[in-house]
């Protein structure tokens, strides 16, 4: 995420410079079209299609002496119509808290480019993955899915959501994709583009998923448990740019992504590998929403288990390079303690025999005869 850079004098209208730093305004009016549309009955019919979740069922109970009305939803093409609206939603609450809070927080630490850059990334991700931990924990207590985990795969296929299942999905397609764009509002660096692309695609690629196959209360539980182990790196790394010597929550964090990506696994085999397949409900059926078939849960298994596997080798790779940096600061932070314990005459020895010291610059000059 690149440092935006406020000049006094305006760029051009419609160029590429005016559109960054007005993108927020321009989103705002495109969405106020859409609440506009709503008041003139023209236009409400398509307005809705945006605003409102679609594919409302009511089911009527009577179980107790009084007949009892539930709204569920399913899934259909009109729900890309919603996703592009809360798409534009995301694009203005990125703009919000990047204006009025970590840009008048930048101001006051002075970063540099790169922390700069980190710290907005951080900041930004740090916020969506608070909401959607603690909106995520709360479906869950509401269908209870925690105390009950058969619930997982029991019923397959689980086409009829409630509200507010469907609303979190539907916000979360919504800030996956508006992190498309956001990479060119932002003036992303090219080097850093490729490493954006393949975790937005991996979010996209496993929220969609998990939606279509009307896999939703699997990966509501998987996305609650690993937003949260993500929520506790980018704060401790927040908090490691306000003073490097706090590394605590880094040591915190290793442990439970470790422990994460195993729980991950554990639940994605036992529900797909063992729940689904002695489901009763067998076969592919579009229009009940079946997927129920071999190679469906051979797929989805193995889609989650490369991307596991993924994860693991980048934090690998991570914990690698903190250990020799860590390592060679230590060296360099040894080597001035030790020179400096050393007497002027066994500096001079060592840098004549080239021992101790490789640079000629280290050893004292000899001093010419005067009588030469």
């Amino acid at each position: 995420m690149g440092v935006r850079k406020k000049s006094s004098k305006s760029p051009p209208v419609l160029s590429h410079e005016f559109i960054i730093q007005n993108h927020a305004d321009i989103v705002s009016c495109v969405a106020m079209v859409f609440l506009l549309g709503l008041m003139f009955e023209v236009t409400s019919k398509v307005a809705v299609l945006f605003i409102t979740v679609q594919y409302n069922v009511t089911i009527t109970s009577s179980d107790g002496p009084e007949e009892t009305s539930v709204n569920y939803f399913h899934h259909g093409l009109k729900d890309l119509a919603t996703v592009f609206f809360y798409m534009l939603v995301a694009i203005i609450m990125h703009a919000i808290i990047q204006e009025y809070v970590l840009d008048k927080i930048n101001r006051k630490m002075h970063f540099s480019k790169t922390k700069h850059s980190k710290f907005n990334e951080s900041g930004q991700l740090s916020a969506f993955y608070l909401l959607s931990s603690g909106w995520g924990i709360s479906i869950l207590h509401s269908e209870n899915l925690l105390s009950n985990p058969v619930s997982l795969w029991e019923g397959y296929p689980h086409t009829l959501m409630p509200f507010q299942m469907k609303f979190f999905y539907i916000c979360q397609m919504g800030y996956w994709f508006h992190a498309l764009p956001e990479l060119y509002f932002q003036k992303t660096k090219k080097e850093d583009i490729p490493r954006q692309l393949v975790y937005i695609s991996l979010y996209l690629t496993h929220i969609i998923g998990a939606y279509i196959l009307n896999l939703t209360r699997l990966g509501l539980v998987l996305l609650v448990l690993h937003y949260f182990v993500e929520l506790l790196f980018h704060v401790s790394r927040l908090i490691y740019f306000n003073n490097e010597k706090r590394q605590g929550g880094f040591t915190v964090w290793a442990v439970l992504y470790v422990l994460g990506r195993l729980l991950t696994l554990s639940l994605s085999v036992l529900t797909v590998g063992f729940g689904l397949a002695g489901a009763p409900q067998q076969g592919l059926d579009l229009d009940s929403g079946n997927f129920n078939v071999l190679f469906v849960r051979i797929t989805v298994l193995a889609a989650i288990c490369l991307t596991q596997a993924f994860m693991m080798w980048k934090f690998i790779n991570f914990q690698l390079r903190r250990w020799r940096e860590h390592a060679l600061l230590q060296a360099q932070k040894r080597k001035p303690a030790a020179t400096k314990g050393k007497t002027k005459k066994d500096r001079g020895a060592n840098g004549v025999n080239g021992a101790l010291n490789t640079n000629g610059a280290d050893s004292p000059r000899t001093r010419k005869d005067k009588s030469s």
